[in-house]
């Protein structure tokens, strides 16, 4: 087999690469010894580079053309082999073929929720997530930083060092914005643009452009968003007491549209009967909220019959009876009864007149 691969090697004078995939960035052109002749053919389309390295070391880089591989246009490479007369046989150099399309739908999120001290809901963790967009603009700094003897250079090898560098300034940013939680995705577009700008120049030492980054979500955790439901849930009920009675109503319907059965007929009736009395009591309340609530009336003293000269007279009342009393008409011997008394009595002998009594002056000596 080495036999065959260094034959079909020696008549290979066409040097070029195709890629199906849409991931591959950097692919090393395949050939027996690293042997190239001089004279071949060298194919680079639209959206490649060509880098070739001699020794370790980065020689001429090709765009996009056909070239016929002599000691004319590779300066550096005739320099590096010392060629000072022309050179037809085989030479020895690694080709790379270098993907300058962009890349994509480029996944970036965070790991690890971001703490972060919001005035609204104090301290809260964030994550977030969504794409980004690069190019190679920089063949030579990409081989040279990144790619080093790799055959075939994948994305999936440096989105994770990208997705890092990302994520690190995204969080500082956020951060130091002092944005509102709820406010954030109002500001999608403006941290995108500005997580870019902040991180250009590290994908530019890497030999690649940053040209577009997106925010598609920032999340709160699950006991934030439940608590944001709930008071959205009942700023769009509004009235609780109406949207009750609605159903209420509603259920009693359907009840009554959809008996199942003696045992469903049964229950059916008795969730609308206990959803009639919610409701009923529900408007009731609503009636007494809507009137003024009414006062007992005031507690009454107890009027008093009088016996007065053998005769019944009134009933008094206490203010009464205190006019009697000053009047010489109404002594503690004289005889009064009021409702509840079984029979008359003397008026001492009344524990609620005793004081009357004792409240009233002697009369003045003659």
């Amino acid at each position: 087999m080495a036999l065959f691969d260094k034959i079909r090697g020696e008549f290979i004078d066409i040097v070029e690469w195709t890629d199906s995939s849409n991931d591959t960035m950097v692919y090393r052109f395949q050939r027996y010894n690293n042997e190239i002749k001089m004279g071949a053919k060298l194919t680079v389309r639209e959206g490649q580079v060509t880098v070739f390295v001699n020794k370790g070391q980065i020689a001429d880089v090709f765009e996009p053309g056909m070239y016929t591989l002599e000691t004319d246009n590779l300066p550096i490479l005739s320099t590096l082999r010392g060629w000072v007369h022309g050179f037809n046989s085989p030479f020895k150099a690694e080709i790379y073929f270098v993907n300058t399309r962009r890349f994509t739908d480029l996944k970036w999120g965070t790991k690890h929720p971001i703490t972060l001290r919001d005035a609204e809901f104090g301290a809260v963790r964030l994550r977030a997530f969504g794409t980004y967009v690069i190019k190679v603009v920089d063949a030579r700094a990409l081989i040279r930083e990144i790619v080093g003897t790799d055959s075939h250079f994948t994305t999936g090898e440096i989105t994770e060092q990208l997705r890092n560098l990302i994520v690190s300034r995204f969080a500082d940013i956020v951060g130091e914005s002092k944005i509102p939680v709820l406010d954030l995705a109002a500001n999608y577009e403006e941290l995108g643009n500005f997580v870019t700008d902040k991180i250009k120049q590290n994908f530019t030492n890497y030999g690649l452009e940053l040209s577009n980054m997106l925010v598609e979500n920032i999340s709160l955790p699950d006991a934030v968003e439940e608590a944001l439901d709930k008071r959205a849930s009942m700023g769009a009920i509004g009235d609780l007491q109406k949207y009750t009675q609605y159903q209420a109503a509603n259920a009693m319907e359907e009840a009554a549209k959809n008996p199942s059965g003696m045992a469903g007929g049964g229950m059916s009736m008795g969730m609308g009967f206990a959803m009639a009395n919610q409701m009923g009591n529900a408007m009731v309340n609503q009636q007494r909220q809507g009137q003024p609530e009414t006062p007992p009336p005031l507690p009454q003293s107890p009027k008093y019959y009088v016996a007065i000269e053998g005769k019944q007279a009134g009933p008094f009342d206490v203010t009464a009876l205190q006019q009697h009393i000053q009047s010489g008409q109404l002594t503690p011997q004289t005889l009064v009864w009021r409702e509840g008394m079984s029979t008359w009595l003397p008026a001492d002998q009344v524990a609620e007149l005793q004081s009357l009594f004792n409240s009233t002056p002697p009369p003045l000596p003659s």
